[in-house]
């Protein structure tokens, strides 16, 4: 009887590590082990189907003479430059528009909210009958009204300005954190500037604008990392001289096309990298545009 109450302390004793066990081998299976192996991958030549052969850091060598490597980067480079701001701005008047109780309302709110929970293949498929050059919605309507529609993904000039088209239609998935943000702003602020003699404009920069930086600091971390990651409707639609390879793509074809697992690995770490600079300029800089409210009383 001693033997098991000095066994059952023994064990109780560890008790909190019984518990976490599971969570520990999770991690480690699914989530350290991967990245450890994915590390050792990316100084690997490996053919999957051959035994992966160490070659150090030639990958990177190789990825940093690579043409097809700079164009894909200066391709998502050019989209996420013009791609976000556009994106935000419009998500946020959206909000403002839809900050509003009238009949119907709701209505609308969804039809905007409908394309960032539409499946990015239909999406894609969509986009594809909408920028025909021949049948197109869109060159249908130009049409209509004497303009000769552009060639879009068939044309370089127009295949930037075509994705950069689809972004904005779905940017009805920002809305939802804009919106919530604008009823969180205290109406007695409202109140107290129209007191003073404030105007639409010098309440939304003043009050409206200042209140969602925070909102504004989540949406552009994330929309810089989804415009990073853009795969979908650009491996099914492509684009004219190249000009639709943005990095995933690229990096997609020499994993799965190509069969070039280890060059594929450096790539994505490359991708890493870019991303967690640009998230820390903008972490390291959000003190100086984002505003939070103190908790003093």
């Amino acid at each position: 009887m001693k033997q098991k109450n000095k066994l059952y302390k023994k064990l109780k004793k560890y008790e909190g590590y019984f518990f976490i066990l599971p969570w520990i081998l999770g991690m480690l299976l699914f989530t350290i082990g991967p990245i450890l192996f994915a590390i050792y991958i990316g100084f690997t030549e490996w053919k999957i189907l051959t035994k992966p052969n160490f070659v150090g850091f030639q990958n990177y060598i190789d990825i940093f003479h690579d043409e097809n490597f700079w164009n894909s980067l200066m391709v998502t480079v050019k989209y996420a430059i013009f791609a976000v701001p556009l994106g935000i701005i419009t998500s946020l008047t959206i909000a403002i528009l839809m900050n509003t109780e009238i009949k119907g309302i709701r209505f609308f709110r969804t039809i905007y909210y409908l394309p960032a929970v539409v499946s990015g293949v239909a999406v894609a498929l969509l986009w594809r009958w909408v920028l025909d050059p021949e049948f197109g919605l869109i060159n249908l309507m130009l049409a209509q009204i004497g303009i000769q529609g552009p060639g879009w993904l068939s044309d370089p000039d127009w295949v930037l300005p075509s994705y950069i088209l689809m972004a904005l239609w779905g940017a009805g998935g920002g809305m939802i954190t804009y919106l919530v943000g604008l009823r969180e702003v205290p109406q007695n602020l409202y109140e107290a500037a129209e007191i003073d003699g404030a105007g639409p404009l010098t309440k939304f920069f003043k009050i409206t604008l200042p209140l969602m930086t925070p909102i504004l600091f989540y949406n552009l971390i994330m929309g810089i990392i989804g415009a990073f990651r853009k795969f979908t409707d650009a491996y099914i639609l492509g684009g004219a001289g190249n000009q639709g390879k943005f990095y995933l793509v690229y990096l997609y074809d020499n994993a799965f096309k190509y069969f070039k697992m280890g060059y594929a690995t450096a790539l994505a770490w490359i991708l890493f990298v870019i991303i967690f600079l640009l998230t820390l300029i903008i972490f390291k800089s959000s003190s100086l545009w984002v505003y939070y409210e103190s908790n003093d009383d």
